[in-house]
């Protein structure tokens, strides 16, 4: 682009051409390759004919999407194992146990949020009112 920045529209299609020109980190594959089934002819010549190319295409092509859905679903379960490592069990809360409250949904007069308590000191569960969701005593004032 240049200093001006105005000529931003000229350089779409190259943008596009090299964003679908590079590998995916989880399929291991560029789009071009998973729409086409081959690479973007970028200036070097090859001309094949015959049926035997076309089936030869086809069963790459398949296999292609057989590794691409094979990677997508390792992927998904690293995803699954990094997120899972920060996530915490639920606890086994009832009633008659004390928790503290986040101020999260809670409106205060204080005059700035940032400021305000984080959370608000323990109250005891009144009722289990369904899965991660109580009844609190709260105090009056």
């Amino acid at each position: 682009m240049n200093y001006q920045q105005d000529d931003w529209t000229d350089w779409l299609a190259t943008a596009e051409f090299s964003y679908n020109d590079k590998k995916h980190v989880a399929t291991r594959k560029t789009p071009f390759e998973l729409n086409f089934g081959r690479h973007p002819w970028k200036g070097d010549l090859m001309v094949q004919m015959g049926i035997s190319w076309v089936e030869e295409f086809m069963k790459h092509l398949q296999k292609s999407w057989k590794h691409t859905a094979h990677t997508m679903e390792e992927s998904q379960k690293n995803m699954k194992r990094q997120f899972d490592k920060k996530r915490r069990n639920p606890q086994e809360l009832k009633a008659g146990d004390h928790v503290w409250l986040e101020n999260k949904n809670i409106q205060s007069n204080r005059p700035s949020k940032k400021l305000d308590n984080k959370r608000y000191r323990p109250f005891r569960i009144t009722k289990d009112i369904v899965s991660e969701a109580f009844q609190l005593e709260l105090l009056e004032g």
